[in-house]
């Protein structure tokens, strides 16, 4: 009998594993005694230019080779004309290699530009830098500016937000479930923004090859997935332990707006190293309004709770204080491809925990989610957030 199990076993395993072996035997027929069948037309070169730095008498591009096939780096121009330059470490580039530009050059900040690069077959390759501005060099006090803006725009508004908690805690059932329909409003546009962020940068410094759109698609997909099973299990314990079930929500609230202001990070930190974002009083305050939402969002589930103001700073540091880590990266090593990452991650957290907050209005008694307290604070926190958007 054991031997006929293990027989059975056997069998299930090799069934399984048979199509893949033929897959994998395709795969080195096509690219191997068959690549000629697929050798229908002439593959096309494509390089990206990934970033422009203003280094003192000098003009740095990064690289890379984001077509089919290798190139080689001919000439670089500026604004068409054409400009001696230095190729770092060589001229050859495989598919995906990156390689550094030196064109001597005395540019002129806040000027603009358009670097263009030529590949031995003739095709060129350009971008334009709206206003040149000297790369950012890490020192301690950069890293000092870099703390101080993603404080404002990051720990200090949620914190103000968090004040909303004593209003919360004592209004009715009804309102308390306007608030959390509210708060669903707020994450989804959070959600959504994200999402055109992440497309966005997509469009503008991404390589077609990447393909950015089914990227974002992707990883907002998997992210919503992996959290919404970790989620699930962390309200499953929450009853458990010591971690009441609204602290449980609330931390993962917390959690999805910190990958979402992470990401928002990345882009601020950018555009300081670019010198395209003036950071006015006013465009601080902009931010400041439309992140204090945000504490809104992390107070509501807190007020069904016991006060603790340990924890409450606590979620508000995990919602806020990633915008000053996003902002050192952003600034000192900023890469297009990390940022759709996490803005995609940001999205598909925070459309995982509207799901948990929906499911808490239902099991709190309100079981139809179109009664009017619920459509009103969810239409509300989509256009509060709308409105604090136009002045960032």
């Amino acid at each position: 009998m054991e031997l006929s199990d293990k027989s059975s076993k056997g069998r299930v395993i090799a069934s399984g594993v048979i199509p893949f072996a033929f897959v994998i035997l395709m795969m080195v027929y096509i690219f191997g005694p068959g690549a000629d069948l697929l050798d229908l037309g002439i593959p096309l070169p494509e390089i990206t230019i990934e970033k422009v730095d203003f280094v003192d008498s000098e003009i740095q591009a990064t690289v890379r080779n984001t077509g089919p096939i290798p190139v080689e780096v001919a000439m670089a121009d500026v604004n068409d004309r054409i400009q001696p330059a230095a190729v770092e470490p060589d001229r050859f580039l495989e598919r995906f290699e990156t390689t550094l530009v030196r064109i001597p050059f005395e540019w002129n900040e806040a000027e603009p530009y358009i670097i263009g690069i030529t590949i031995e077959d003739g095709t060129r390759f350009e971008k334009e830098v709206e206003a040149a501005a000297p790369a950012l060099e890490p020192s301690l006090d950069l890293a000092i500016f870099f703390a101080i803006i993603g404080t404002y725009v990051g720990i200090i508004p949620v914190m103000i937000g968090l004040l909303w908690l004593p209003f919360i805690k004592k209004i009715s059932k009804q309102k308390f479930h306007f608030f959390l329909a509210l708060t669903a409003g707020l994450l989804l546009f959070l959600a959504i923004d994200s999402i055109e962020e992440a497309m966005e940068v997509s469009d503008e410094s991404l390589a077609g090859s990447f393909n950015g759109g089914l990227l974002v698609a992707t990883v907002t997909i998997l992210s919503f997935l992996g959290l919404y099973y970790s989620g699930n299990k962390l309200v499953e314990r929450a009853s458990s332990s010591k971690l009441s079930k609204p602290v449980a929500i609330a931390l993962m609230i917390s959690i999805g707006i910190g990958l979402h202001n992470f990401g928002e990070g990345l882009a601020i930190g950018a555009a300081v190293g670019l010198g395209s974002v003036a950071f006015s009083t006013f465009l601080i305050v902009g931010f400041a309004l439309h992140n204090t939402t945000e504490g809104i969002a992390i107070a509501a589930p807190m007020s069904r709770g016991k006060l603790m103001i340990g924890k409450l700073a606590a979620m508000g540091m995990i919602a806020g204080a990633p915008a000053i880590f996003g902002a050192w990266i952003g600034g000192f090593s900023y890469s297009p491809f990390t940022s759709v990452i996490f803005l995609s991650i940001g999205a598909g957290a925070i459309f995982q925990v509207i799901i948990v907050i929906m499911k808490w209005i239902r099991d709190e008694g309100d079981n139809n989610l179109s009664s009017a307290s619920v459509a009103s604070g969810f239409a509300v926190g989509m256009l509060v957030m709308y409105l604090t958007s136009i002045l960032v």
